[in-house]
């Protein structure tokens, strides 16, 4: 850094020092500039909080919306991936369902009534791919890029009118001693920020329509889904009930045992059907004080030392998803991540996934 800049970052700092010490007053911004930034500022907020929930909304799984958060858009819209990468709820559903409708078989009223309902529920599942495509390429894309980009920008033109606010406030109150055309143009350059940073939060502001637009996508794929999923399952409670009006109309076969065959009792041989029985051993006095000198011991859970993040499990969790952690109640689990209020990522003997907070008792919580 140069001499100039190395002066500029200490009137900059001493600046800021009288102020926050010394009460000393700044360069008031006006009204009409705080309360565009003010509302910039609950703009970010607003985004921020409504991606992050959007993505929780699609997919309350932490596993899959960890995968939903890497989905390239870019390669959807060329139609190079057809779906998001990972199991829908409903098509696993579908899948156990049509499964054990084939292994009942097509005598089974039963299966033939899974059969129909797992084809449904696998239709469901790829109309709920569909919508998590389109929200991630018209709502969670756009508003991600609002994130990234232009309020971004609109924060790095704030920090920089700040920092030359500084300036200018120092060589103002030193003014006499600081050269007339050095503080000519920190007043120029404080200005400049000024306008360029009230004029990036006027365009955000003045084109929240863009955003308003990315809302009724979402709602419109909402929509769209849901219509295709009350279609779908019309149909399949329509296949039911004819399913129920057929098996009422057939005839109910009777059932008739088979006649069981005669059975000749003979002499006995053996008391218990013709097999040897064997000879219990016998057990003397010294023979069971001898195994009574040594109580069997049954091996207790290895307990890791608690001088790292742990938690012990207060009931028995199978996971039913991909990346999650299963465990046995009285397991002890190192923690690595909280996902969120209700879920942790966690390790047992050699296996990461993740867990619900409800199931856990918390031994070392994880540093702050």
């Amino acid at each position: 850094m140069s001499v100039a800049g190395l002066k500029k970052q200490f009137y900059k700092a001493s600046q800021l020092v009288s102020e926050k010490v010394g009460g000393a007053e700044g360069t008031k911004l006006d009204d009409d500039f705080k309360e565009m930034e003010k509302k910039v500022d609950v703009t970010s907020k607003a985004v921020t909080e409504v991606l992050a929930r959007t993505i929780e909304y699609l997919q309350p799984n932490p596993a899959s919306r960890a995968k939903l958060t890497m989905l390239n858009t870019v390669s959807k819209i060329r139609g190079q991936v057809k779906n998001p990468g990972y199991p829908q709820p409903e098509g696993l559903l579908g899948e156990c369902m049509v499964r054990h409708g084939k292994e009942l078989g097509g005598e089974s009223n039963f299966g033939d009534a899974l059969l129909d309902a797992g084809e449904s529920m696998k239709r469901l599942a790829e109309v709920k791919d569909s919508l998590d495509i389109e929200v991630k390429q018209n709502f969670i894309d756009p508003l991600q890029n609002l994130c990234d980009k232009d309020l971004k920008e609109i924060q790095h033109h704030l920090k920089k009118l700040e920092g030359r606010r500084l300036d200018f406030d120092y060589k103002k109150k030193r003014q006499g001693r600081i050269p007339d055309e050095e503080l000519r143009q920190a007043m120029e350059k404080f200005e400049e920020s000024k306008e360029v940073a009230e004029t990036s939060m006027h365009n955000l502001l003045e084109t929240d329509v863009e955003q308003v637009s990315q809302l009724s996508a979402l709602v419109d794929a909402q929509l769209d889904y849901h219509r295709q999923a009350v279609q779908i399952l019309d149909e399949l409670a329509d296949k039911l009930k004819r399913r129920m009006r057929e098996a009422s109309s057939r005839p109910k076969r009777e059932y008739k045992p088979k006649p069981r065959e005669p059975f000749e009792l003979g002499e006995p041989e053996q008391s218990n059907g013709g097999f040897p029985c064997a000879t219990a051993p016998k057990i003397t006095a010294s023979s069971s004080f001898r195994s009574s000198d040594k109580p069997i011991r049954t091996p207790s859970r290895s307990m890791p030392p608690l001088d790292q993040p742990s938690c012990k499990a207060l009931y028995d969790f199978e996971p039913e998803n991909d990346g999650e952690l299963g465990f046995r109640e009285g397991d002890i689990i190192t923690l690595t991540n909280q996902i969120d209020e209700n879920w942790y990522e966690g390790l047992l003997h050699g296996q990461s996934g993740f867990f619900p907070l409800s199931y856990v008792e918390v031994l070392v919580p994880l540093p702050q």
